[in-house]
């Protein structure tokens, strides 16, 4: 054997033991503790998020040579790398809760600003997965030089890149806050998530809490809308992911009939779920069903803002962002939660060269003293904002009825962008409701009837071009597929 061959395997040792402590992360009694509550480790997330085999780890060996001689912390608390969610190159990022309970060392730090930047120079999608307790208390004890930080640098990421958020178990502080940047926000239902946790509110407030009550996934999904879908287990939160990232990241490059079921076919059974009576309700969510390919619906925040379902879905084999008002829930009248929902997903189909599909039922944006105090005018401007801004194939449908800034918002308004404008015949449109904007005005008897047989139907609408074709509800889905398989000519 050479000399050559002698160090170097003695260099080769050293490496497989270094990087044998990385992957026993916190040793076989912390790791014992992470499954006995239920929970996966960091590496074995990594391993059931992407594709099989397609893992490249960064950073394996940050934290094992403490520069003051403490003992090693296997990757310092995160596991990151490269691999593949249905054959595309992401960059993933998981919090290890057996290391420091996934706490933020200076190694650990440098390790996650490194991967966005990769995420960001190479331009793929950035997926974190959060369990820890924000910032390492021992930094204070240690000097070190300014640098970027992952907070920043992921608020950089915003438009540039898919971001997803899994919120897999208690979060707090700087590893929380860096997960709100994200596009797509999930959380498991027995997770907790906040920027403080129990012990600094007891002790900066004196109020006892627990995480749960400061931050549960209930909370944040109804209430605070932070967080944008909760799921039972983490293969579900996974798939969530999976399923996001399949349809927003492969947007562009999808062929539009590589799968069954993006044929055209007539919606036949839209005669039986939408009255064309006005003042019924429906549910809308059965619309979104008969319109889009066989199985591909994906309802994003439902437990928020319910007068609007936002959902992705395959359209003709388009990945496709469908926003629709629910008649189900206030008439589909505009709240301020549902624009907040609104606006924050128009925002993603636009970064991400997403089709955005409207379907517009509602009788305006919702009136009262309670809405103006929740902020319904700064909300539904900026939902109206982020439609005008949005760039891609504008599909708006009238189902029935739209009034006020209500149809401003769902971006219904005549040159507003549109790669189309239709609506069914039973359409009825106005400034203000028929029905209560006629007292609303003091209008006399015959004031009101005609101001009823104005807004009835589609022809006064029709005959002025502020519908570019009326359709019958049988072939809506062929007249979508239509506009999203246009070819927009090319010199190349």
């Amino acid at each position: 054997m050479s000399s050559n061959r002698e160090q170097w395997q003695s260099l080769l040792q050293d490496l497989n033991q270094r990087q044998a402590r990385a992957e026993a992360m916190g040793g076989e009694e912390r790791v014992a503790r992470q499954h006995g509550r239920g929970r996966l480790t960091a590496r074995e997330r990594v391993a059931r998020f992407l594709d099989p085999d397609s893992f490249n780890e960064i950073g394996a060996l940050a934290g094992d040579n403490h520069p003051n001689g403490e003992p090693p912390l296997a990757g310092d608390g995160v596991v990151g790398g490269t691999g593949a969610v249905h054959g595309q190159t992401v960059v993933v990022l998981a919090e290890d809760f057996t290391v420091k309970g996934g706490s933020i060392g200076h190694a650990n730090a440098a390790k996650r600003a490194r991967l966005v930047t990769l995420a960001a120079q190479q331009s793929l999608p950035l997926v974190l997965m959060l369990e820890g307790a924000g910032e390492r208390a021992s930094n204070g004890f240690e000097r070190y030089p300014n640098t970027p930080n992952d907070l920043q640098l992921v608020a950089d990421l915003k438009g540039k890149v898919p971001v997803v958020s899994m919120i897999m178990g208690p979060s707090a502080g700087h590893g929380a806050l860096t997960g709100m940047f994200a596009d797509f926000i999930i959380m498991l239902e027995d997770a907790a998530l906040f920027t403080a946790g129990p012990p600094l509110v007891a002790a900066s407030l004196g109020i006892e809490c627990s995480p749960q009550e400061l931050g549960s996934a209930q909370m944040h999904a109804t209430q605070s809308g932070v967080v944008h879908n909760v799921a039972a287990t983490e293969d579900e939160a996974i798939d969530q992911a999976r399923y996001f990232l399949g349809l927003v990241a492969g947007a562009i490059t999808t062929a539009p009939q590589a799968q069954p079921g993006a044929e055209k076919c007539a919606t036949d059974a839209l005669l039986d779920i939408i009255p064309p009576d006005g003042q019924r309700a429906y549910d809308v969510r059965r619309v979104i069903d008969a319109v889009a390919d066989r199985e591909t619906v994906f309802e994003l925040q439902s437990g928020y803002g319910s007068s609007l379902v936002v959902a992705l879905a395959r359209i003709g084999g388009i990945p496709t962002t469908v926003i629709a008002n629910q008649p189900a829930a206030l008439a589909g009248a505009i709240t301020t939660q549902a624009a907040e929902k609104a606006a924050h997903f128009i925002e993603v189909a636009d970064h991400f060269g997403l089709p955005l599909v409207f379907m517009l039922d509602n009788p305006g944006a919702m009136p009262g003293p309670q809405s103006e105090r929740d902020g319904i005018l700064k909300a539904a401007g900026k939902m109206f904002a982020a439609q005008r801004r949005y760039r891609g194939q504008k599909i708006v449908v009238t189902l029935r009825k739209g009034f006020g800034f209500g149809s401003s918002a769902m971006g219904m308004n005549p040159w507003d962008g549109q790669a189309i404008n239709l609506a069914l015949p039973s359409v009825s449109l106005g400034g203000v409701p028929a029905i209560g904007g006629d007292a609303a005005a003091k209008a006399t008897a015959d004031e009101s009837a005609r101001m009823q047989d104005i807004q009835s139907g589609a022809w006064v609408p029709a005959d002025s071009m502020a519908f570019d074709k009326i359709v019958s509800p049988v072939a809506l889905r062929d007249e979508i597929i239509d506009v999203l398989h246009r070819h927009p000519y090319s010199a190349d």
